[in-house]
C-alpha cells in the first residue's frame, strides 16, 4: 500500500504490528529495509527507525546491524515500571501524604557501595534515611546514598521539606536504572519505622540510577505490611 501522505511513526509501528499479527511477516521473517518502508509509507527514514526502535524495545522485532530486522520467533512481553514520587503513590490512593527526614550526613563511601557502583574508595556520598506516611500511617522507609561527585548541588539542597527522590527527579536526569525486588526480614530499624514485628517479611525495592555512565544514587525502599505493586504490559 502506497501512502498518500507522510505517515507518523505510530502509524508505521501499528501497521508493522498488524502485518506481523496477520502473518504477512511470520516469526523469523526478515522485514523490508528502513529505506523500503520509508518509501512505501511516504515518510522519512528516521520515522521508520523510531517505529522499529520501539518495536525492538517491546520485544516484537530483533534488529541487527548487518542482518537487518527480523520478527522475533518467541516475543517476550516487557512490563513498564514508572518511577513516580512516593507523594504521588500516596495521593493516587486518596491518602494524605507526609514526609520526614530522619537522618542526613556526608560519609566516606562504604566499601560494598564503592564496589557495586565502581566509585573510588572512600569518595564522599550523602547518606539519608527518610520516612513517608499515608494518612499518618507508615507507608515507606527510604534509605539512600547519593554520589556527591555526580550531584554536587545536593550538599546545599533543602531536603527537609522535599524528599530526595522528588529533588533528584527535578534536578538530575538519569539514563539508566537497575531495579531489584526482594522480601527481607524486618530488622529492629524497619520494625520501629514500619510498625511491624522484628523478623516479619517486608517488601523491599532497591534502585540504582546512572547518568551517562556515572552512578547517581542507590536507594532502598522498604514498604509497609500489605503493600502491593502492579504493572502493565
Amino acid at each position: 500500500m502506497q501512502a498518500t501522505k507522510k505517515a507518523t511513526y505510530q502509524h508505521v509501528r501499528d501497521e508493522v504490528v498488524n502485518r506481523i499479527q496477520n502473518r504477512d511477516w511470520p516469526p523469523g521473517a526478515i522485514l523490508p529495509t528502513e529505506v523500503e518502508l520509508a518509501k512505501e509509507f511516504g515518510c522519512a527514514r528516521a520515522t521508520v527507525n523510531r517505529a522499529m526502535r520501539e518495536l525492538a524495545e517491546q520485544g516484537i522485532v530483533d534488529r541487527k546491524r548487518k542482518s537487518g530486522t527480523r520478527v522475533v520467533v518467541m516475543p517476550v512481553k516487557q512490563a513498564k515500571l514508572e518511577i513516580t514520587p512516593v507523594r504521588q503513590s500516596v495521593e493516587e490512593q486518596n491518602g494524605e501524604y507526609r514526609y520526614n527526614l530522619v537522618r542526613r550526613e556526608i560519609l566516606p563511601c562504604p566499601d560494598w557501595l564503592a564496589s557495586k557502583l565502581a566509585l573510588p574508595a572512600r569518595s564522599p556520598v550523602m547518606y539519608l534515611q527518610c520516612m513517608h506516611y499515608g494518612d499518618n500511617q507508615p507507608f515507606q522507609f527510604e534509605e539512600r546514598w547519593i554520589n556527591i561527585a555526580a550531584v554536587p548541588k545536593v550538599v546545599e539542597a533543602d531536603l527537609e521539606t522535599l524528599g530526595p527522590g522528588e529533588w533528584l527527579l527535578r534536578e538530575v536526569p538519569f539514563t539508566d536504572a537497575e531495579i531489584v525486588f526482594s522480601a527481607v526480614a524486618a530488622d529492629k530499624t524497619l520494625s520501629e519505622f514500619l510498625g511491624t514485628p522484628v523478623g516479619s517479611p517486608v517488601f523491599q525495592m532497591e534502585r540504582t540510577t546512572w547518568f551517562q555512565g556515572q552512578p547517581v544514587t542507590l536507594v532502598r525502599f522498604s514498604h509497609h505490611p500489605g503493600y502491593r505493586m502492579s504493572t502493565r504490559y
